[in-house]
């Protein structure tokens, strides 16, 4: 037996979990038509062969038609969900890991246009900012029917022989009786703490009656809502005590804050940048408060803050969710005391960001996540051994390495800097943003460990790639800025990288022509303005910095709002000129022949790379394939077999901004698909 505290086993009820790193509920938004297909199940069941105790499904699973998921979530209010559910857990049983799901009401925090059109339900008309609906308040006919819906969902899941649910309460329904802010209602149901809770006990008697007393039933909620006029610390303990003492709870999974903006949520689940498990201490007090089961998950990225965790008594079961969206056999890797192979998660938060913007949810750096139906987190070897020669070693050009080489190849990598990295070793400057280079730093650790051959401070050319004697040849030499993009005034312009970099220094009066939407104009905004320098960043899209999303965006609006930055939407930079030691530059509108001037010391133009692609076209008419890529096969996950030019010495080709300027999570896509054939 293992004296790590994290490969313990844990006894909750007559559930015995077999170590105690958990998954807590998420949706990743895979469901197919609100069901638990394919996809879904396949995300699951590869973190349970991987030795998790437990993953918690959907975060969280529908109850009612009036709680209509604002992206792609369960629907457990249907009858067919029984089935689906059954083959996710009974596979996931199979692999020795419990499975339980979260089942909620979302309430105000929806919108009335989804699903069938339906009113918003919540205990008083307040409307939630992030989902910008004005509810119904609940009349007592609501009440006892989302009652009714709930006990009819927790028995369908029961059905599907699911280990045990988890009701969400923070920021959904059954917290919005609770808090003050977001329940005027009169008693019984509104007033005092005791009333507040009293839905929430309504809908976990009705659920005890209807599954029995041996089902495991929790709730995850915020013992803190940290919100002027909202739950406090003292009535949040207050609950914890009330829950346990109910007797119709079996675990506290605890959370603090708030999420009805932008700035709360990311708060509770913080991103890069932001302190790791801040709530930790917190759920740890309400454990020793209540002496009860208690779980908590909120960036927890690694295993010694996990370990710590169980090890200090905070903690009966932690939760490292977004750690296995990065490495779903994280835990395998402890029990075979490979910690300094677990691939690390640096809180992008590109996962979270896609959902809340409707896509599906992925990791920025672990490509198969998601895609475990088509896609490999263990590597298959190859049958035949390669010589293979990548040029470029930012993050496609590294991850083409690393699977090449875990394949068995032979493989080399040019790099012209003196260091690997490309834009994400840039991007890692900023303090903000240096969990980003943990995606150079992971894989050239798995490259030096298989055996790869790195040659940098080498501009590749012609010469060096056939010195090689290759099979294959890739190249991921990446982009440059393009700025060229005015009538007048291109030679009087720098990047926003110019900036970050730190090759051009900021002015005193700045003006930041954004047409990317991307981290880098954010970033060089955030260079020039703590400098003291006056800045506007200035973009035709009618949404600001619409690439970087919600939650990311968050970090760098406090920081520049702080500053003296200025926000203009829907206005297109036209023309620079010189006018004395000034620059002027003409704005104009998508939306008409309107125009604008602003006179300022620099302008900072942020569009984009171009592929930086000529050895590329170079080895082009040398290739068997002339660069040609079956995107049927590739698409298909199956082999590259194009041949175009029979007498060509190698096959060709080019991936991530080698090809059109996109984002890390591309080239890494880029990389493994093509790779993992080869």
């Amino acid at each position: 037996m293992s004296n790590d505290p994290l490969l313990q086993p844990y006894r909750l009820k007559h559930l015995t979990l077999r170590n105690r790193i958990m998954i807590t509920s998420h949706e990743p938004a895979y469901p197919e038509d609100g069901m638990p297909k394919g996809r879904y199940r396949a995300y699951h069941v590869e973190r349970a062969k991987a030795g998790v105790a437990l993953t918690m499904t959907a975060g969280s699973a529908a109850v009612s038609k009036d709680s209509p998921p604002v992206f792609n979530n369960i629907l457990a209010y249907k009858d067919e969900v029984v089935g689906w559910m059954k083959q996710l857990v009974d596979e996931c049983h199979d692999h020795g890991a419990a499975v339980m799901i979260q089942l909620t009401h979302l309430g105000r925090r929806t919108r009335w246009d989804k699903g069938d059109w339906l009113p918003v339900l919540a205990p008083s008309h307040e409307r939630e900012a992030a989902h910008r609906a004005f509810p119904k308040r609940m009349e007592d006919w609501d009440i006892a029917r989302v009652i009714r819906d709930f006990a009819d969902a927790a028995e369908r899941m029961k059905a599907a022989g699911v280990d045990g649910i988890e009701l969400e309460a923070y920021g959904h329904l059954l917290e919005q009786f609770w808090s003050p802010l977001t329940n005027d209602l009169d008693g019984p149901y509104g007033g005092s703490l005791e009333n507040r809770l009293r839905f929430t006990m309504e809908v976990l008697a009705a659920i005890r009656k209807r599954c029995g007393k041996d089902f495991i039933v929790g709730l995850r909620y915020t013992g803190d809502q940290v919100l002027p006029g909202g739950m406090t610390r003292d009535e949040g303990f207050q609950v914890s005590h009330m829950l346990k003492d109910s007797g119709l709870v079996d675990f506290l999974n605890v959370v603090r804050g708030h999420i009805d903006t932008d700035a709360g949520l990311t708060d509770v689940i913080p991103v890069q940048g932001m302190r790791n498990a801040p709530h930790l201490n917190f759920a740890g007090e309400i454990r020793k408060a209540t002496g009860f089961p208690t779980f908590h998950a909120a960036k927890i990225p690694d295993v010694p803050t996990a370990r710590h965790a169980i090890a200090a008594g905070l903690l009966d079961m932690v939760g490292m969710t977004r750690a296995h969206m990065a490495d779903p056999h994280l835990v395998r890797k402890i029990m075979e005391g490979r910690e300094d192979d677990i691939r690390p998660c640096v809180g992008a938060n590109y996962c979270l960001d896609r959902i809340y913007q409707g896509g599906l949810a992925f990791c920025l750096h672990n490509a198969a996540t998601g895609r475990e139906e088509t896609m490999p987190h263990d590597i298959p070897p190859a049958t035949e051994k390669r010589r293979v020669t990548i040029v470029g070693a930012g993050p496609a050009g590294l991850e083409a390495a690393r699977v090449a080489a875990e394949r068995g190849h032979d493989v080399t990598v040019f790099e012209a800097a003196d260091e690997p990295g490309g834009q994400v070793r840039l991007t890692a400057r900023q303090d903000r943003r240096r969990e980003m280079s943990s995606i150079i730093s992971w894989r050239i650790a798995m490259c030096e460990k298989l055996g790869v051959r790195f040659n940098f401070n080498t501009l590749a050319e012609v010469g060096d790639v056939l010195a090689t004697d290759p099979d294959d040849v890739v190249i991921a030499t990446g982009g440059l800025p393009h700025t060229e993009v005015l009538s007048q005034g291109n030679d009087l312009v720098c990047s926003a990288w110019d900036i970050i970099s730190g090759d051009v220094k900021s002015c005193h009066d700045v003006l930041i022509f954004d047409d990317a939407g991307d981290h880098a104009a954010l970033q060089a905004a955030d260079a020039i303005a703590a400098t003291g320098a006056a800045v506007e960043i200035v973009t035709p899209d009618r949404s600001f910095a619409p690439e970087v999303m919600a939650m990311n965006l968050v970090p760098y609006m406090r920081s520049l709002q702080r500053r003296d930055v200025t926000f203009t939407v829907t206005w297109r930079l036209l023309s620079v000129t010189r006018e004395g030691n000034k620059l002027r530059a003409t704005l104009g509108s998508d939306y008409g022949d309107m125009s604008r001037q602003r006179l300022v010391d620099q302008v900072v133009v942020n569009h984009g790379t171009r592929p930086l692609d000529e050895l590329y076209f170079d080895l082009k008419p040398l290739s068997r394939n002339l660069g040609e890529v079956d995107y049927q096969a590739l698409t298909a996950g199956n082999a590259q077999a194009v041949v175009r030019n029979p007498t060509g010495r190698f096959r060709l080709f080019r991936i991530g901004d080698a090809v059109a300027a996109r984002n890390t999570h591309a080239a890494v896509y880029d990389a493994l698909r093509l790779m993992k054939d080869l």
